[in-house]
């Protein structure tokens, strides 16, 4: 048995508990069997489930085989909801919550010291030992655990900078105009676009910001030959002078009291 509490029962946060409890049991379960809830199934069509897409990838990943409970069967669903009574009845009823990470010291604690030595009333065995019996029948963990981040496209605007959650992050300018991912992981967001990994940005409290580093804009203005394939000797000739140095051309002055003076003079043919 394992036992871990969230702030938020997130899609994310589901998968990095699988991710968590993996390590705890020491493998992977060939199938595990779910309740039918939106992170797992989203729908039923034609009386078939259809998986969750990143649930259905994450299972992929540590090949494990994901069970629903069938509708209108109690008798299986008691098993899903079981261990969450003799949780909240034997650890939660009266518990003094201080702090989430201590609650969740405290429940790992009491599964070493409680949950887990009790004898099964299925098996009639401590549970710990009915578990160090079935260890050898559960697959190892992958060489990398999955990457359980919300993955979300945006695309990148002519200014070099992308939008999401109220605030647009600066993105270097070859990307403008293209699509590129972000992987959000808490308040950390990566850009990536393909295998590339563009930017690292700490989502900040307040919104309508702009985050990112100004020498993008420098690094822009610095790309010669992004200016010659957009102001080059095939384009305008209203922007060519940015690249041939003639847009603000040197023209001859005089003083103003020169004006004055021929404005005075009598002209003639």
């Amino acid at each position: 048995m394992y036992v871990e509490f969230v702030e938020r029962r997130t899609l994310e946060a589901f998968m990095d508990c699988h991710i968590r409890a993996f390590d705890y049991l020491g493998g992977v379960p060939k199938e595990i069997l779910y309740d039918c809830m939106k992170h797992v199934v989203i729908k039923r069509q034609s009386g078939r489930p259809v998986f969750n897409v990143e649930f259905s990838r994450f299972a992929n990943h540590y090949e494990f085989h994901p069970r629903l409970c069938p509708p209108y069967a109690p008798w299986v669903k008691g098993k899903v909801e079981r261990p969450i009574n003799y949780l909240r009845e034997r650890f939660w009823r009266g518990y003094p919550y201080v702090s989430l990470e201590k609650a969740n010291n405290d429940v790992l604690e009491w599964l070493s010291e409680t949950a887990n030595k009790r004898v099964h009333g299925s098996y009639w065995q401590p549970v710990f030992e009915r578990w160090e019996k079935e260890k050898p029948l559960l697959t190892n963990l992958p060489p990398a655990p999955c990457d359980t981040s919300l993955k979300v496209f945006r695309p990148v605007y002519d200014e070099c900078q992308l939008s999401y959650n109220g605030n647009r992050y600066l993105i270097p300018h070859r990307f403008a105009g293209k699509k590129v991912m972000l992987k959000i992981k808490g308040k950390i967001i990566r850009i990536c676009h393909d295998q590339e990994l563009l930017a690292t940005y700490e989502e900040p409290e307040e919104k309508h910001t702009i985050v990112g580093d100004p020498s993008i804009y420098r690094r822009l203005f610095e790309d010669k030959e992004q200016i010659k394939r957009k102001y080059g000797r095939q384009k305008g000739k209203a922007t060519r002078g940015l690249t041939t140095s003639t847009l603000y051309p040197e023209v001859a002055t005089r003083p103003l009291e020169e004006y004055e003076r021929l404005a005075g003079a009598s002209w003639s043919n």
